[in-house]
């Protein structure tokens, strides 16, 4: 909104002219999406809090009851910053970023119903899971459909893999959308898995983001493309604004949620967080990229799949608690140790898969 407002000024105000690069309105989307959590979250924290009251914020079977009564759904706030700051920053004629808005309105509208009904005691352990599994493939479905109509080239329905330059796999449109449906909707659940610490998925998101930020700019050059051996996405840039504004999103709110956290995400925040990311990764063609970028989310949902199965098999437990972080915390390390400690991974994670572009 902005950008269009400004750059047919710039005959008289010459210095609008850089509002036309993706790098400058990047920037400002983060810097936007972060001061509206510094100006009015702490209004959303004491207004949650009050009505939110007497709602149950942490499950009885975990460690930390003590943080009973931080309020959440502090994701309502997140994705309200990466709107507006879509709204102001980004190219609204780019049909990529009202479908990734739609992704994260409604997989926003799933968490919310979630928090809610549990929050509420109406629905005591919220949304059924196959319900919301149900809402979100279907959410993913119409999301697909529209970016495949949107792109309108083969690339679309195309598999790209890390490391093999050669090796592209047309899997038609709807092999596309199951494959797709299945990376937003496992990538939405694994970071609700991992959100259990205070500050655990904040950073996480924020280096996700950012390094899916930088991929996408690459896919959107051709220049870059040509040279790398990566499919071009034409106009995929604008959803390096969206990621950036995400990015600034999750550090506002990580300002209140760092320990002790004066708010939680919720089911509000990460499953719209996780479906957008898996989301981003379809788009820009790095699916198997984003395995390795969200390493930690992966990992955190394999030691929950490992701990059920093997508790089916053998009666026993592999871990002393799902997910991981749990484990950790049974083990005794302090909560801000494993917090620091799996912040740490997640920035090796990202540096290997920004490696995977040159690696080819």
């Amino acid at each position: 909104m902005i950008p269009a407002l400004l750059l047919p000024l710039v005959d008289y105000v010459n210095w609008f002219n850089v509002f036309q690069y993706l790098t400058v309105r990047g920037g400002a989307a983060m810097f936007t999406a972060f001061l509206l959590w510094l100006v009015f979250g702490s209004r959303l924290v004491v207004a949650f809090r009050v009505w939110q009251k007497g709602g149950e914020t942490v499950k009885a079977i975990l460690p930390h009851q003590g943080k009973a009564g931080t309020p959440s759904m502090g994701g309502i706030g997140v994705v309200g910053a990466v709107v507006i700051a879509t709204l102001l920053w980004a190219n609204l004629t780019n049909g990529y970023v009202w479908l990734l808005l739609f992704l994260l309105v409604g997989f926003g509208a799933i968490g919310f119903m979630d928090d809610y009904l549990n929050l509420t005691r109406r629905w005591k352990k919220g949304l059924p899971g196959k319900l919301r599994l149900v809402l979100g493939a279907f959410i993913s479905t119409v999301f697909l459909l529209g970016y495949v109509y949107v792109n309108g080239t083969a690339v679309s329905t195309e598999i790209y893999f890390p490391f093999l330059k050669e090796l592209v796999v047309g899997i038609g449109i709807w092999g596309f959308v199951t494959f797709g449906v299945l990376v937003m909707v496992g990538t939405a659940n694994a970071v609700n898995l991992t959100d259990g610490l205070d500050g655990l998925v904040s950073m996480p998101v924020v280096l996700v983001a950012t390094t899916m930020a930088i991929l996408a700019y690459v896919m959107g050059r051709v220049d870059f493309t040509a040279y790398l051996h990566l499919p071009h996405i034409a106009g995929s840039g604008e959803i390096a604004v969206m990621c950036a504004a995400l990015a600034g999103a999750m550090l506002g709110f990580l300002w209140y949620n760092a320990p002790p956290a004066r708010i939680f995400l919720g089911d509000s925040g990460s499953l719209p967080v996780g479906a957008f990311l898996g989301g981003v990764a379809v788009m820009i063609k790095q699916e198997f990229a984003l395995l390795i970028i969200g390493g930690l989310f992966v990992v955190e949902t394999l030691s929950v799949m490992i701990q059920v199965a093997g508790y089916k098999l053998t009666r026993k437990r592999i871990f002393r608690m799902a997910p991981l972080h749990h484990h950790f915390e049974q083990l005794g390390w302090p909560e801000s140790t494993i917090v620091i400690r799996f912040w740490i991974c997640s920035v090796i994670l990202a540096l290997i898969g920004l490696a995977t572009l040159k690696l080819r």
